[in-house]
């Protein structure tokens, strides 16, 4: 099942998050905060904010189809992508933070998805048509980084550690991560959008294969994160159904 316009993706989100908090899967967890994206897109696709919003329609629509799709294929044990394999498999890992969990979706949904979609959709030339859409995402990825960083305070009270490890805690991971995530999707953009089937098909076994190890990295950090890992998550919530209702009501 994929969806044919921002309302379908909704819908669709909404299927997935209602069948996770059934199963207490912590698959909710991006589901619901992918949802808020959507939310705010279309929003900005409604009043304009887009520079295109047909075209933004049909961007929003593709883009999700492949995180459905990687989805359906694996619950009907269908090879898929290494990324989204690595990132559903970690699923089953209880030991994981919520922010993993997060980390994983996103990791495969912008580093890989991403810049094929922008490819598929503006091919050539057609790509730089785009850009400045495709960088009107990003002020909607911040719009949401303080709210969903207060949801992720309340929710895993000791996230803060992180600090003492890697900088300013969640934000550097989001909005530093994401930016630079989506910098490197476009710049994959530029070199498929030229390509061949063939060739384009080749260049993106190879950003697969980057991307499931980046996957791999998230849901087996260094050792010397093991410590911190293991006490914020103590102080986690382990309320799958609290989680992810808490990430599908961001935005009000």
């Amino acid at each position: 099942m994929l969806a044919n316009n921002t309302d379908e993706v909704i819908q669709y989100l909404d299927t997935i998050i209602a069948k996770a908090i059934e199963e207490r899967s912590p698959r909710g967890f991006f589901a619901a905060l992918y949802r808020q994206v959507t939310l705010k897109v279309k929003i900005g696709i409604k009043h304009g904010f887009f520079d295109d919003a047909a075209r933004m329609e049909e961007f929003t629509t593709q883009f999700a189809n492949r995180y459905f799709r990687a989805g359906d294929d694996y619950q009907n044990n269908i090879k898929s992508t290494r990324s989204w394999q690595v990132t559903f498999d970690a699923l089953q890992n209880p030991e994981l933070l919520i922010l993993q969990h997060l980390l994983l979706a996103i990791n495969s949904h912008i580093n890989l998805d991403l810049g094929i979609v922008a490819a598929e959709l503006c091919p050539g030339d057609k790509l730089h048509t785009l850009q400045d859409d495709f960088i009107k995402i990003n002020a909607i990825l911040n719009d949401l980084l303080e709210p969903t960083e207060m949801v992720l305070g309340q929710l895993s009270p000791l996230i803060e550690i992180l600090d003492r490890f890697g900088g300013r805690k969640d934000e550097i991971i989001f909005n530093f991560s994401i930016r630079k995530a989506r910098q490197s999707a476009w710049n994959n953009a530029k070199i498929l959008a030229y390509q061949t089937p063939d060739v384009q098909q080749n260049i993106i076994n190879l950003i697969d294969s980057k991307v499931a190890f980046i996957g791999w990295a998230i849901a087996n950090p260094n050792r010397n994160f093991d410590r911190a890992i293991a006490l914020i998550k103590k102080s986690e919530s382990d309320d799958t159904v609290t989680i992810i209702n808490a990430l599908n009501n961001i935005v009000h």
